[in-house]
């Protein structure tokens, strides 16, 4: 018996997260968004972004300018520099008085960087190096710069206006005659023109440099702006209404929103005739001047999925930048993070471990532990007892919450997280990975002493290994009477006597690394490492893959609910940096169905196979297998997605193929292929080095 999908049957990505769009910019033709989850980039305008973040140690970017091949990212723990496209950031901030970054722009040579509530900060040496130029700046909450020729305009939020410097930021000047709004959000220069957005004030223009201003807020409905941008003789005003567009140097303003679904409006860049807007629900683009918006977010959040979770109708994932939500099995996601960050902006975000018991929610962020009782809305820390322990698994049983750690063993908690205690009497291993329990025996599966069991809460443990022959034990499930372990590069064991002794279950097993496990009814379902989704009908006797579809082969967490099973995934450490993909995917319960057994030497599924050797030199072989006639493409990209050769375009018959490819004209590197068949499509590393 063998597990076969329906037609068109396959892993489907659940919808991007939509994110807070704070900063956009373009270099060749190459767009960069700043947000809240870091920096990610376009490079075939919008239809797809990647996650540029390696070196990026705070990932709350408010601000990106460019300075010919130099990228700049103002962050909430400083400014980075990427001169690699976005590839890899190196933090400048020597200097700079405090890590907030509000804004940035560039003059020349010269980097000016305002900073939350220390005024503006100067470089002249590409951000090696950083000094306060604040003399006359009487209001140091500066949020906004215009620059026109050697003078330079700095916006204030907290009521001080605008303000002028025409020596480089040596001395300000407070320049608000007819600004009856002082709280401005942004600036623009258009000529001799200079725009000022401010809040719930709407528009004011000065002629004169700054000489004095005029309100210009006829047809401006909404007239708290956030942000400007000037294309020839069109203006364009970001308020938190939508956009407005102005072709009379601001006499009058139109609402130009047609498709624009989110009307949080916080930056502007321009693409040849293209405009983006970045949103509180990702970016937009216009080709026609704004007079209908597209959304342009497709695989805007590509980030490390650590765990799932699953209450009535929520579905919660724990990742690299914090607990998201979806309400509608995984449709539309969106951030539920409030309270997890107890300094704004710091990179404790990843969360390891997700559960949920009745009404609450609980999750593990690097050494500490949060309770939500209000599904996800606001996080509260419970971590009295807790010395520093990364919690990896929950797991509870009456009362009691056990959570397995890193370095910590177990820890217990008896009144609903307010206190956690040690009970560890016996561990051998204090490392734990995942915990499940049974009736009420607790199992704890261990780096590398195996299984541990506890029938007394906690209170003692004994190692149960008889059998077990690898015990790097990376993930543990219960169905029925039966008890699975999944290893490191040893497969899955199975007991079915609490443990007493195991079984090696790994036939069709073509991944021996076991992150994760999920059961329903009869059917258990495995995620690997690297090796994607198994499922097996017979209580682990065999194996079959099912992976149509499926875009990441690292399943690191697996959930049932609504009839459908969602896969938590990662890419590899270097393609997630660089433009991995990572998410959460799922698929139809229903579509996986039982029928008879094919000829063994004839293809059940469409395979796409590692290339031999890898890493090569210079020449590699990719091995696939379809199993209908199919037009079939086979792609190799960069790591910037640019199209670097093309193996195969044409129309196959079902069987087994060989391709070989020879790179002898490319640089040493990170190479992608990439194999579409129909609705199928995969993608693959292989390692170039010279």
């Amino acid at each position: 018996m063998t597990i076969a999908p329906t037609n068109n049957a396959q892993w489907l990505r659940s919808n991007g997260i939509d994110v807070n769009i704070n900063a956009l910019t373009v270099i060749d033709s190459n767009i960069f968004a700043g947000t809240a989850q870091g920096v990610f980039l376009s490079t075939n305008n919008g239809s797809s972004w990647y996650a540029m973040n390696n070196g990026l140690t705070n990932t709350y970017v408010s601000a990106l300018v460019v300075n010919g091949s130099s990228i700049f990212a103002g962050t909430f723990n400083g400014i980075f520099l990427s001169t690699n496209n976005g590839i890899s950031w190196t933090a400048l901030n020597n200097g700079l008085a405090n890590p907030i970054i509000r804004s940035l722009a560039i003059s020349n040579n010269n980097i000016f960087a305002a900073i939350a509530n220390k005024g503006v900060f100067l470089s002249t040496n590409n951000g090696s190096s950083w000094t306060a130029i604040n003399n006359g700046l009487t209001n140091a909450s500066v949020t906004s710069f215009a620059i026109s020729n050697n003078e330079i305009f700095a916006g204030c939020s907290n009521g001080s206006g605008v303000f002028l410097s025409t020596n480089n930021g040596s001395s300000w000047t407070a320049i608000n005659n007819g600004l009856t709004n002082t709280t401005v959000m942004s600036l623009a220069v258009n000529g001799g023109n200079i725009f000022a957005g401010t809040l719930s004030g709407g528009m004011f223009l000065s002629a004169n440099n700054g000489s004095s201003w005029t309100a210009i807020n006829n047809g401006l409905t909404n007239t708290t702006v956030m942000s400007l941008a000037v294309s020839g003789g069109n203006i364009f005003v970001g308020t938190t209404g939508g956009v407005f567009l102005s072709t009379n140097n601001g006499s009058s303003w139109t609402a130009i929103n047609n498709g624009l679904t989110n009307t949080m409006v916080h930056s502007f860049t321009f693409n040849g005739n293209n405009i983006f807007v970045g949103t509180n629900g990702g970016v937009f683009l216009s080709t026609n001047n704004g007079n209908s918006w597209v959304d342009a977010n497709s695989i805007l959040t590509s980030i490390y999925i650590y765990s799932l979770a699953v209450s009535n109708n929520n579905i919660y994932a724990g990742t690299e930048e914090g607990v998201f939500r979806s309400t509608d099995n995984g449709s539309n996601w969106n951030i539920a993070s409030t309270g997890l960050f107890h300094t704004p902006g710091l990179l404790d975000t990843s969360v390891n471990a997700l559960n949920i018991n009745g009404g609450n929610i609980f999750a593990g962020i690097h050494n500490r532990i949060f309770l939500s009782t209000n599904n996800g809305s606001i996080w509260t820390e419970v971590n009295s007892g807790l010395t520093n322990s990364s919690v990896m698994e929950f797991a509870f049983y009456n009362n009691n919450i056990f959570a397995g750690a890193k370095g910590e063993g177990v820890i217990l908690s008896t009144d609903n997280g307010s206190n956690w205690t040690k009970v560890n009497s016996g561990l051998t291993d204090l490392n734990i990975r995942a915990i499940t329990i049974k009736e009420n025996n607790v199992f704890a599966g261990s780096s590398i002493g195996g299984v541990f069991l506890s029938t007394n809460n906690g209170s003692s443990w004994t190692a149960i290994n008889n059998g077990l022959s690898n015990t790097s034990v990376k993930s543990l499930a219960v169905n029925g009477g039966n008890i699975f372990a999944g290893t490191f590069g040893g497969g899955i064991f199975l007991s079915t006597n609490d443990g007493s002794s195991w079984t090696p279950v790994s036939s069709g097993l073509t991944n021996k690394t076991v992150l994760s496990f999920a059961v329903n009814g009869g059917n258990i379902f495995a995620g690997t490492s690297g090796g994607g989704v198994f499922l097996s009908t017979n209580n682990g006797s065999s194996w079959t893959a099912i992976n149509q579809g499926l875009g990441d082969t690292i399943v690191v967490s697996l959930i049932i609910n609504g009839g459908y099973i969602f896969a938590g995934t990662a890419p590899d450490y270097i393609a997630s940096k660089n433009g991995g993909i990572g998410g959460v995917w799922k698929r139809p319960l229903s579509q996986i169905t039982s029928v008879t057994q094919p000829p063994s030497n004839f293809p059940i599924n469409i395979i796409l196979n590692q290339n031999y050797p890898n890493p090569f030199n210079p020449s590699t072989t990719i091995s696939f297998s379809i199993q209908s006639k199919s037009f079939v493409t086979l792609k190799i990209f960069d790591v910037i997605g640019r199209d670097v050769a093309t193996l195969v375009s044409e129309e196959l018959p079902a069987g087994n193929q060989l391709r070989q490819w020879n790179a002898e004209k490319l640089s040493s590197g990170i190479y992608f292929y990439r194999l579409q068949a129909g609705t199928f499509v995969e993608t693959k590393k292989l390692v170039l080095l010279k």
